[in-house]
């Protein structure tokens, strides 16, 4: 007899049989829904022992009509801005990510932007499309090798686009007051202010969650500061960027380009300001696929049933969000 019940709210992978022979393994039946609203949500699961989800709001209203027996919210992916995780600590249950599926693949679309943009490349396709033969168009193009890379936060992923980049030769420097100097140090890099950050880098590329302390951490004034030849390549969240104040940077050549991966609203299109932005020529967009190769998203959904898997056994799962949330019942 199976003694959990797992609802996974909504996905995007087609199936879930890698999740449901995990979980069934582990003596848990698995439900999958396509949940959009949080009353969706509240109406599949709200007797769950574990909910999964990908996009459906994990309100805190949804989060209080959870039953008390549910133990943990596991979110596909890394950012969890689609649950309310005060409200879970709240109510004793553990939010769940999972950290390190896709770093190698985040870091490597961050360079893949930074060098396009570097080497204008998309600009002169949409050129040669045009039957335009001119490498001065897109002048100057300047060599990376000693050019100023800055990385606004030094987590996982931002440390692996510094090892990968390393071999361009770039000077690094790095924003991020939750690391300590010597690790910015054993990494080859400097550690600096924001506002250095953004006046020396010659690129710039975000690599923060969006919460509280980052909500537009890049802004009028920040983007004010840019030399106008830096270049602005985002991966991690839209909202980390004041959108407004970017299109009017861009708009302005106050900077030379951007690169985006994320947006302020997604997909991008629907909100005022989104038709400025989507017009601006010195720009590439990517649909946030950063974080997609045919091996991470294995790598995702295994990952996040095996840590379900650890929470139903009592054991704390790898990746905990939320590790101030009150003991319960079931967990060692």
């Amino acid at each position: 007899m199976n003694r959990w019940k797992v609802v996974i709210t909504d996905y995007e992978y087609g199936n879930v049989d890698i999740e449901r022979a995990t979980l069934e393994r582990a003596g848990a039946t698995v439900e999958d829904h396509q949940c959009k609203t949080a009353a969706d949500v509240v109406a599949v699961a709200s007797d769950a022992d574990v909910v999964i989800n990908q996009y459906a709001p994990i309100t805190r209203e949804v989060i209080e009509h959870l039953s008390p027996t549910c133990r943990a919210i596991a979110q596909y992916g890394i950012g969890v801005d689609t649950i309310d995780v005060d409200a879970a600590t709240e109510h004793g249950i553990i939010v769940i990510n999972v950290p390190s599926y896709c770093e190698d693949d985040v870091a490597e679309h961050a360079l893949a932007l930074l060098l396009s943009l570097a080497r204008r490349v998309t600009f002169y396709d949409r050129e040669v499309r045009k039957l335009l033969w001119d490498y001065s168009t897109q002048a100057p193009i300047t060599r990376l090798r000693g050019q100023t890379l800055g990385l606004v936060g030094f987590g996982k992923i931002a440390r692996k686009v510094a090892e990968k980049a390393s071999g361009f030769s770039f000077r690094t420097v790095v924003y991020d007051p939750l690391v300590d100097r010597e690790v910015v140090h054993r990494a080859g890099a400097e550690s600096v202010s924001l506002s250095e950050l953004v006046r020396r880098a010659d690129f710039i590329s975000i690599h923060v969650p969006l919460n509280a302390h980052t909500r537009h951490l890049i802004g009028e004034a920040e983007l004010r500061l840019m030399k106008p030849t830096a270049v602005l390549v985002n991966v991690s969240r839209g909202a980390v960027v004041d959108q407004d104040a970017l299109v009017r940077a861009l708009a302005e050549r106050r900077i030379r380009a951007a690169g985006l991966d994320v947006f302020r609203d997604e997909p991008p299109g629907k909100a005022p300001g989104d038709d400025h932005l989507l017009r601006l020529e010195n720009t590439i967009f990517t649909p946030h696929v950063g974080w997609y190769s045919e091996q991470s998203i294995v790598d995702l959904r295994q990952q996040l049933a095996d840590d379900v898997v650890r929470v139903l056994g009592g054991k704390d799962p790898e990746g905990f969000v939320n590790r101030g949330v009150p003991a319960r019942e079931g967990r060692r």
